[in-house]
């Protein structure tokens, strides 16, 4: 029986976890999964990490300069960096300072969470030296080789794939049980308390409207977690300033979104990813336009989708249903919906190009024959301190390596101190950012999740 690879995951928070977890079993099936939990802000919580519902053989908190002695000591055949484009960085020059000629080193993996509505050129170049970036559709593996290209980098590492949690029975109408209406929050978009205790208030609407209907705002974290972005006007906080409360059908939920699914009918956000999920199952699905189509949103990336709906249309009855063209474009294929004709998939370019294909089947062909070779390459990110000498240095700092990608001195001990502190500090400020928000403190509790940054 051949031996199970070994694989490490480094995450900043739940749903990046979520994410590298998920994309580490599909890359390499048979695999002993070594979680790291990147220290800083997002760091999640234990109830946050089993309402994911990804387990790993063993799970532990690290600075970056902790993550690099680990997979030099510990011989990983596959990191998987779900984090955010800076400290992906930084870890790919901190490999290459560990292996700086070819070696018998790690693959390393890279990609992102979701909808890439945001900063595109900047977290792509951010991610730039891993072996695989992984695209999320054909959509995004297009806009990725076009940054690349753009400037002249090395396209190659860009692999087609798809979101790897996409799962779940496919839809069935409600039948005998009460049509289920969820709204999925986001902690930052939109970010002003009118406009998100608007959204909530037209949520109430809908179930004063509807009183056959259940609807559930379905919330990331509770108050004092963090997640991805912050959430500085908590919808825990804005449901108890609607007079006269919630409506009997409506409540705040928690719980893993597969799981929430299960028993929806209709799925609202603005722009979460929540929305492919629910796409991916055939579940009407609406994003909404209420506070306008804009990038500061995210809804702009729907555009064509056929999902985009006011309040006022789902309140007049309104199912959206996703574009096939679009959900294929953009890594969507419900079950039970057969793949366009096409050409076989194209490993060498990292493509599939049929739909019907498995997803992942060119991630981990390419995966296949890294760790087939005898050595692989020093990582060659496209920042260096030739190409960016006024940006590079500071990323690095910021997780206390050098500019050459080493350790800054005495880094370890100072971290070592300074991560007993830090622990001990967010305990502290999670449970005043909890008083503050129970006593409503409106004004304190977004400065004590600030000093949670900590």
């Amino acid at each position: 029986m051949p031996e199970r690879k070994r694989v490490a995951v480094l995450a900043d928070s739940d749903t990046r976890w979520k994410w590298g977890a998920s994309t580490a079993r599909r890359l390499v099936p048979d695999h002993q999964l070594t979680g790291y939990l990147l220290r800083g802000r997002a760091t999640p919580t234990a109830r946050q990490l089993g309402e994911v519902g990804v387990r790993a053989d063993r799970l532990a908190e690290v600075t970056c300069a902790e993550f690099l002695a680990e997979i030099e000591r510990e011989r990983y055949d596959v990191v998987v960096l779900a984090l955010v484009g800076g400290a992906v960085q930084a870890v790919l020059h901190g490999a290459r300072a560990l292996w700086p000629v070819p070696a018998r080193r790690p693959v390393l993996v890279t990609g992102y969470v979701g909808v890439v509505y945001e900063k595109l050129a900047d977290g792509l170049l951010l991610r730039h030296g891993a072996d695989l970036v992984l695209a999320n559709s054909r959509h995004d593996a297009e806009r990725f080789r076009a940054v690349y290209e753009g400037v002249g980098a090395d396209s190659g590492a860009v692999t087609e794939t798809a979101l790897p949690f996409l799962g779940g029975a496919p839809y069935e109408p409600a039948g005998s049980r009460a049509h289920t209406v969820v709204f999925a929050v986001q902690p930052s978009v939109p970010d002003s308390r009118a406009d998100r205790a608007y959204l909530l208030e037209r949520a109430a609407g809908h179930a004063r409207r509807h009183p056959e209907r259940e609807v559930l705002i379905k919330l990331r974290s509770k108050p004092g977690e963090h997640t991805t972005h912050l959430e500085e006007q908590p919808y825990q906080r804005l449901a108890e300033r609607i007079p006269g409360g919630l409506p009997a059908n409506c409540r705040l939920v928690y719980g893993n979104m597969s799981e929430v699914l299960d028993g929806t009918d209709l799925l609202v956000t603005v722009s979460s990813t929540a929305a492919l999920e629910s796409l991916h199952r055939s579940i009407p699905t609406a994003v909404l336009t209420d506070l306008g189509i804009r990038e500061a949103l995210g809804n702009h990336h729907f555009l064509g989708s056929g999902c985009l709906a006011s309040w006022d249309q789902l309140d007049s009855g309104l199912l959206p249903e996703g574009d096939p063209v679009w959900l294929a474009a953009h890594g969507v294929r419900p079950a039970g919906t057969p793949g366009p004709a096409g050409p076989a998939t194209d490993a060498a370019a990292g493509t599939a190009a049929d739909a019907g294909a498995d997803a992942y089947a060119v991630a981990r062909a390419k995966v296949a024959g890294l760790l087939a070779a005898a050595r692989l390459p020093s990582p060659a990110p496209h920042y260096t301190l030739t190409t960016a000498p006024g940006y590079l240095p500071g990323i690095l700092a910021r997780h206390r390596l050098a500019p050459d990608g080493t350790p800054l001195p005495g880094a370890a001990r100072q971290e070592a101190g300074e991560s007993r502190l830090r622990r001990r500090l967010r305990a502290h400020l999670r449970e005043a950012a909890r008083g503050a928000y129970r006593h409503g403190v409106q004004r304190v509790a977004p400065v004590i999740r600030r000093l949670g940054e900590l």
